[in-house]
């Protein structure tokens, strides 16, 4: 029998793999279900980004391929947000490539500039593109755990030396998913000298950086000096637009950087849809009158849904950023056996820690993608199910 490569039995299962397939089991049987478990928009996007598809849509011109060229307007378009929201200019033409949502563009790094037994730290809990990208390129992935009494920070002192001198790629998220956790600028200043002192390039992924919360306002990695040197920043329309099918994000960097990661696409896709970054302009050019309302419902989401867990047994404190909450279960229960039940006996789709790997048992994740109300009676049906737990109690679903 012809069976999968080495890379890929060695893949981690994906946390959401199992979830469409329970989801459509309850639905069938009739229970009301709420899903909070992908980070997926329960809103459409602005009307005038939809609008500008549409139009784009009836244009010849952008059914063609796109190629990693793309479309100059969006390279113009991303190039001009960027220097209006961080201050800082890339050249739109060298030092930016368009990508089909930032993911990709995460998962390919590794391909283009390590070497097979090159090291890629990779943190834990986080998102499966980091180690799915090491696996793939015949690096070796490095886990590194983020531990609550820490931030959820990486712990660049419990690196051995000899660790970070085969280092080659590592992956840091703040705003952070799954957690939610937001990095000092002095530890991102930490990050920048580590990384230059040892010749690491520094894959930031900023997909949430709109997304923030009481006056906080999330920094892109170039604002440290030195970053340019060594990193490549990540950004994404998905979760700041409502736009996460339409898959359009982008990368900044260095020109050998983004040069070296535009050549591994070349040889894997032909980049974003044309008329997709023709939208993607719109969003960009009127950015905070789009992101401004995104921003106070998912407040108002996280408020309604940290209140909720506070009653129902649960402790956590308001994140300042992201669309997620991360919050810990009592000791002894375990995410997965905890997130089955909340699915079985509430109809309530959550995420468990430990599906974000190891490091993550302890917590579950909700989303924050149903309304207020919704979000407060799920938490509530989830304070039940854990009550339950506790007392180790069996509930038939509802």
């Amino acid at each position: 029998m012809i069976g999968p490569s080495e890379r890929v039995t060695r893949l981690p299962g994906y946390p959401l793999a199992e979830i469409p397939a329970i989801k459509r089991r309850l639905l069938a049987a009739g229970v009301d279900v709420i899903d909070v478990g992908a980070g997926d928009s329960d809103y459409p996007p602005p009307q005038p980004i939809i609008d500008a598809l549409g139009e784009a849509l009836r244009d010849i011109r952008y059914h063609k391929y796109g190629f990693q060229q793309g479309l100059p307007e969006f390279r113009q378009a991303a190039s001009d947000f960027v220097e209006h929201r961080f201050g800082q200019h890339f050249d739109p033409a060298t030092e930016l490539l368009p990508l089909i949502g930032s993911k990709e563009g995460l998962s390919h790094l590794p391909m283009a500039v390590c070497n097979p037994g090159d090291v890629v730290l990779v943190p834990e809990p986080g998102y499966q593109a980091y180690i799915g990208g090491a696996i793939l390129s015949m690096s070796e992935p490095v886990i590194q755990g983020l531990r609550a009494e820490r931030g959820f920070l990486l712990d660049w002192d419990a690196i051995p030396a000899s660790v970070l001198e085969r280092t080659r790629v590592v992956y840091l998220n703040y705003p952070n998913n799954p957690t939610a956790a937001i990095a000092p600028m002095e530890y991102l200043e930490k990050s920048v000298a580590i990384c230059r002192r040892h010749g690491i390039v520094l894959a930031y992924d900023n997909a949430y950086v709109d997304l923030t919360f009481d006056g906080y306002v999330a920094p892109s990695i170039f604002e440290i000096p030195g970053a340019r040197d060594v990193a490549v920043e990540y950004l994404s329309l998905s979760k700041s637009y409502a736009m996460t099918g339409w898959r359009l994000g982008y990368a900044i960097g260095a020109a050998p950087l983004i040069s070296a990661l535009t050549r591994v696409k070349s040889y894997v896709d032909t980049g974003p849809f044309l008329a997709i970054q023709k939208a993607g302009c719109v969003a960009l050019a009127r950015s905070e009158e789009f992101v401004a309302p995104v921003r106070d419902e998912l407040q108002r989401r996280r408020d309604a849904g940290v209140s909720a867990l506070r009653a129902g047994g649960f402790v956590l404190e308001p994140p300042k950023a992201a669309m997620y909450l991360w919050v810990p279960l009592p000791a002894g229960v375990a995410s997965q056996a905890f997130a089955r039940r909340a699915m079985e006996e509430a109809g309530v789709i959550t995420l468990p820690g430990s599906g974000f790997g190891p490091s993550g048992e302890g917590f579950f994740r909700i989303a924050l993608t149903v309304g207020p109300e919704r979000l407060a009676e799920g938490v509530t049906r989830l304070g039940a199910v854990l009550e339950r737990v506790l007392r180790g109690e069996l509930a038939a679903a509802p």
